[in-house]
């Protein structure tokens, strides 16, 4: 899967919100109530992405979690990390 273009990437974050690009990953900073919830969030998220065979990073700060999005064997941005970013929200939605 091919590197999307700067042009394909503001596009996609403009129908991805809170989404956006630091360090040339794709990053969004979700907050939770309590300990437990981000941490039930972030088991979620690691199925979703065994499912899909792509892994993010992931930065637990209590409640904070912040998740970041590469595709590192094409040395950037993908349509992998933007499917992979909307399922991740679609799991606030469920």
């Amino acid at each position: 899967m091919a590197r999307l273009s700067e042009d394909a990437i503001q596009t996609a974050l403009t129908q991805m919100p809170g989404w956006s690009v630091a360090d040339g990953m794709l990053r969004k900073t979700y907050r939770f109530p309590t300990f437990p919830d981000g941490i039930a969030f972030v088991n979620r998220v690691a199925d979703l992405a065994e499912e899909m065979g792509h892994h993010p990073d992931i930065d637990i700060r209590y409640s904070t979690i912040i998740v970041s999005l590469s595709s590192h064997d094409e040395g950037g941005i993908t349509e992998r990390d933007t499917t992979l970013a909307r399922r991740i929200d679609g799991l606030l939605a469920r």
